[in-house]
């Protein structure tokens, strides 16, 4: 009797395993979640409160899955009419051959879009082998330019109103947010969009107060319940996933990633974030 239930048991745990397995390689990576918040800015123009901004992070196109998720879930993401969206990197998976080049066009072709505005930065694997090919992050800039999203690279641009501050990657050859921190302008109405959350660390921010929006960790992808992921890219752990109150007046949002490294999530879903603009 003793050796039938221990058999029983071991096949019991074995099924389990296996449905844990498919879930998180087959359910989970395409389960889309649609993340609400509100968004406090200081200095926002009226006209801007109760307006939308998307983000959506980490789309990373290549042979890691099926670039059609991403494209579907645009789709989905159209149907919300958001007034703002920006794209905060990691475009493709790092770069291998020009075939990425061409899955990247046919994705983006049904790019979400702004109906004020539609920004974007670059993201570490944007910058191709070990983060160091400048000429693949002109290329990548090159194909977010033709299908109509902004791309800034320690840059700044007003678009109706609202101030985005866009940093090149931490990781990237072309990292140098003093270029734009040294314009910053607190009487606006500023949002900073930051790739690696790591950056909330260094000494950038000549008195920044407001949002910033950050992609880059996948949440970790994959997270014990109720402990942390055991592998995150990032030297704070801290910084995981979603809303984080950091020192003097700043706010960082970590994007769950759309796509994925590997085609494997568990206890963390794939996310679209929609804030709504409000004055602080």
């Amino acid at each position: 009797m003793n050796r039938r239930k221990l058999i029983h048991g071991i096949l019991g745990m074995t099924g389990i395993g296996m449905m844990t397995g498919i879930y998180a390689w087959q359910i989970e990576p395409f389960w889309l979640e649609f993340v609400k918040l509100k968004m406090p800015i200081q200095n926002l123009l009226k006209d801007l409160e109760g307006k939308s901004l998307m983000q959506i992070s980490d789309i990373h196109v290549g042979k890691r899955f099926d670039h059609r998720y991403i494209i579907e879930s645009f789709k989905k993401a159209q149907q919300l009419t958001p007034d703002f969206v920006v794209y905060t990197g990691d475009y493709v998976s790092t770069y291998k051959d020009e075939v990425q080049y061409g899955e990247l066009k046919e994705v983006l072709k049904s790019a979400v879009k702004g109906k004020l505005g539609t920004v974007a930065i670059l993201g570490n694997h944007d910058y191709g082998r070990n983060w160091s090919q400048p000429g693949v992050a002109d290329n990548i800039s090159e194909i977010l330019i033709e299908n109509g999203i902004t791309i800034l690279r320690n840059e700044q641009i007003r678009i109706e109103g609202l101030n985005i501050i866009g940093f090149d990657d931490y990781w990237g050859v072309n990292f140098n947010p003093h270029a734009v921190m040294s314009k910053y302008d607190n009487t606006k109405p500023n949002i900073i969009l930051s790739h690696n959350p790591d950056v909330c660390d260094l000494d950038v921010w000549n008195g920044y107060e407001g949002w910033i929006l950050s992609g880059h960790t996948h949440g970790g992808q994959c997270k014990p319940p109720f402990l942390p992921p055991p592998m995150l890219p990032v030297k704070n752990k801290r910084y995981t996933a979603g809303k984080i109150e950091l020192a003097a007046g700043r706010t960082l949002y970590i994007n769950r990633a759309l796509g994925h490294l590997w085609q494997v999530r568990f206890n963390v879903r794939p996310e679209i974030t929609i804030f709504t603009l409000q004055k602080a």
